[in-house]
């Protein structure tokens, strides 16, 4: 996608079917940016809208012409001449179970315009879904206007969200009402149900939204790790450039020399070996941000690219397996796998910053009277949140799998994945903030161990954290911590 920007008025973000940014999507989701759609690009499907036609009228074209799952050779009833529309509708109408949450307006619009997308990408590819002009033009009115229907969550397991697209499809065909704003009903064509709905929209959305915000949690957990190490004195041979550019993993040559940069000048070292919670810090953030690169590949390529089932070109029909998401499943499950690292590598410097023997500052970081509490709790508070996140850590890709009268034997769970990842970027920030609390009360006590490249860093936390550190509840300040983890001004400070 490409932004158009005029003076004053919000940024367009042009939909093509060409790749699509996860920070243009994320954008659009939030309403930072709105989107425009290529109406030459979209005009052009009435090529593969014909070749479905064709197809139908050749022989048989799974869910169009036949059943669908364990019915796929079963042909639809004769009615189906006389109302073309009466099998798409049926099929529509029992796919879209409408139970579980009712996903959030950002999902929604996100997942909206990763549909519309891959949809337009059939244009580019000479092959694609083949669905009828009035229901893509309808949809793309949708997509600009901001017109919202109503998803519920469950009935994907990484083969397709048929049931949440299913809702959508009837929402487009004016059968259910809009959540917001509004578009007139389309007419279904006779083969658009099953493309329509054979798309992991709500789950790439879901994934591509939780993805930019671990982005910035990474960074973030990249620049307090760094301020843990100051205020415990690390020794920075451990984050020497020379030492990781001799083993060069993905990322970790460039996550060791940020982190160096950030501690340089600092204090001297406390000690000759430090423990693995500020020895081993590159080791764990590197797989985890080039596990975040993998999967922000897997998305785009998604987000841009046709894969319903079946595919119709000039050429023919092709009927395949490009639902099953198991590269998606994998991307995520070891992008979850690694930020759990992250986070427990968190909690174990937090656990140092409140041991005197490693600071040489009062136990728990205390202020006021012998005997106060300080930071205590921060630990309890971090590790409830660590036993939330570890089943989210199970691969999804180990579930098994056997429905549709057995026909249908293996999933790839990759929607179950995306929403443990959404439940990692909510939880994540809570972690990193305590330490950073924690971080910032032992350099205050202990200025001097303030480095120069990371003094703005510091800064960022300094100036909103309450000075006064007797005993008091710590929501407040962890708070406003996660609040500026989430500041974009941040994470462009660390960067640059």
């Amino acid at each position: 996608m490409e932004h158009q920007r005029s003076r004053g008025a919000t940024p367009g973000v042009a939909l093509s079917g060409r790749a699509l940014s996860l920070e243009d999507l994320d954008d659009v989701a939030h309403g930072r940016a709105r989107p425009v759609v290529d109406r030459v690009v979209l005009g052009s499907l009435g090529a593969l809208e014909a070749a479905m036609d064709a197809a139908r009228g050749a022989g048989a074209v799974y869910g169009a012409t036949t059943g669908v799952g364990a019915n796929k050779d079963v042909e639809v009833d004769e009615e189906q001449e006389e109302h073309p529309r009466a099998h798409g509708l049926r099929l529509l109408r029992s796919h879209a179970a409408s139970l579980g949450p009712v996903e959030d307006e950002p999902t929604t619009r996100a997942a909206l315009v990763v549909r519309l997308n891959q949809l337009l990408a059939g244009a580019h590819a000479g092959l694609g879904a083949g669905v009828s002009a009035p229901v893509l033009g309808a949809l793309a009115d949708a997509v600009e206007t901001g017109a919202l229907p109503t998803l519920h969550r469950f009935g994907g397991i990484g083969t397709s969200d048929l049931a949440p697209l299913a809702e959508l499809g009837l929402t487009l065909v004016g059968e259910r009402p809009w959540r917001s704003g509004s578009v007139p009903p389309a007419p279904l064509g006779a083969a658009d149900a099953l493309p329509l709905i054979s798309s992991h929209a709500l789950t790439l959305a879901t994934a591509s939204l939780a993805l930019v915000r671990l982005r910035q949690l990474l960074l973030a957990g990249l620049g307090i790790s760094a301020l843990s190490f100051l205020a415990l004195r690390g020794n920075p041979q451990a984050w020497a450039p020379r030492v990781h550019a001799a083993r060069p993993h993905p990322r970790q040559p460039e996550v060791a020399a940020a982190l160096h940069a950030l501690v340089d000048g600092g204090p001297r070292a406390a000690r000759l070996q430090d423990p693995f919670a500020l020895r081993t810090v590159p080791q764990v953030l590197a797989p985890a941000f080039a596990a975040a690169d993998a999967l922000g590949d897997v998305l785009t390529l998604e987000a841009s690219t046709p894969g319903e089932n079946p595919l119709v070109s000039p050429d023919g029909v092709f009927h395949h397996g490009q639902f099953h998401a198991a590269s998606l499943a994998t991307a995520l499950d070891t992008l979850r796998a690694t930020t759990y690292g992250v986070l427990t590598l968190s909690a174990a410097r937090l656990a140092l910053l409140l041991r005197p023997e490693h600071t040489g500052l009062r136990a728990f970081l205390a202020a006021g009277p012998r005997g106060s509490s300080g930071l205590m709790i921060g630990e309890y508070v971090v590790q409830d949140a660590l036993a939330e996140l570890r089943p989210a850590t199970a691969p999804m890709t180990a579930g098994t799998v056997s429905i549709s009268l057995g026909l249908e034997e293996h999933a790839s769970f990759a929607t179950q994945g995306a929403r443990a990842l959404r439940q990692t970027a909510d939880l994540a920030p809570l972690v990193l903030a305590v330490e950073a609390l924690a971080a910032v009360r032992a350099l205050r006590a202990a200025p001097d161990r303030l480095s120069p490249g990371a003094a703005a860093l510091f800064g960022v936390f300094d100036e909103i954290l309450d000075r006064d550190a007797r005993d008091a509840p710590i929501g407040p300040d962890v708070e406003r911590v996660v609040e500026r983890v989430a500041d974009l001004a941040l994470f462009l400070r660390l960067e640059g």
